[in-house]
């Protein structure tokens, strides 16, 4: 079987160990490789497995893309995997390259018992808080799961009114599989709406920040002022409307 795995951010094409013996003078580095990564892949489904030994039978994940964005709306996911889901590579979103993200976000919602998304608005973060919209867009994430989970894992903190069995988890993005599948689905979910938001709104470069204060897009907000999906309670784009100079 050929699987392509992540290690240290690199992605690595390894076949089975029948097919090692073709290059003998690297095997101790591809044994080597393959091992740490099959015993991290395994450990990801322990915090999972543990819930189910006490009587949980859809436990899922959820968690965040987009709290930092000067621009944009917040996404956020929920996933319940399958026993035995065989997802090569799944890690923490933010550690796995844009190609590879797509492939598994594709992959994650193929092998899913369910998964949802709920966003929460610009408006809403301007009106609410990043922090209580991202818990808003988590909410809403698994108000759309069918069946029902009877745990949530959390990425982080736990959620406020939410009124489910749930565990907070702090890395729970590299710690727990169905919370790593959830950063998938919501990283891929929002930089798909951000490159949408680009084809309307060129100067600020979407495309290629997401929405982050890169230079960039400071620049650009500099000189064309904030689009109408620019959130107004961050500081830079704050002080740009009370007309507090440059950044």
């Amino acid at each position: 079987m050929t699987r392509d795995l992540i290690f240290g951010g690199v992605s690595v094409l390894f076949r089975d160990n029948r097919c090692l013996t073709e290059h003998p003078e690297y095997d101790h580095f591809w044994l080597a490789i393959t091992e740490r990564e099959e015993a991290r892949y395994a450990a990801l489904f322990a915090f999972e497995q543990g819930l189910k030994a006490r009587g949980f039978r859809l436990v899922a994940g959820v968690d965040e893309a987009g709290r930092g964005p000067l621009a944009g709306p917040v996404a956020a996911a929920a996933v319940i995997l399958p026993e035995g889901a065989d997802l090569p590579g799944l890690n923490d979103s933010k550690v796995v390259s844009a190609p590879r993200r797509a492939v598994l976000a594709e992959a994650i919602r193929a092998v899913a018992v369910t998964w949802s998304v709920g966003l929460a608005s610009v408006a809403e973060i301007d009106t609410l808080n990043i922090r209580r919209a991202s818990f808003l867009a988590m909410r809403r994430a698994l108000a759309g799961l069918r069946p029902k989970p009877d745990h949530v894992i959390v990425d982080g903190s736990i959620i406020p009114e939410l009124f489910l069995p749930q565990t907070g988890v702090v890395h729970g993005d590299a710690l727990v599989a169905a919370v790593a599948a959830a950063s998938i689905i919501a990283k891929v979910t929002r930089d798909k709406l951000m490159d949408e938001l680009d084809a309307v709104f060129p100067h600020y470069g979407f495309c290629r920040n997401k929405g982050y204060p890169t230079p960039e897009h400071l620049e650009a907000l500099q000189k064309y002022g904030p689009s109408p999906f620019h959130r107004r309670s961050f500081a830079p784009v704050k002080h740009l409307l009370e007309g507090r100079g440059s950044f």
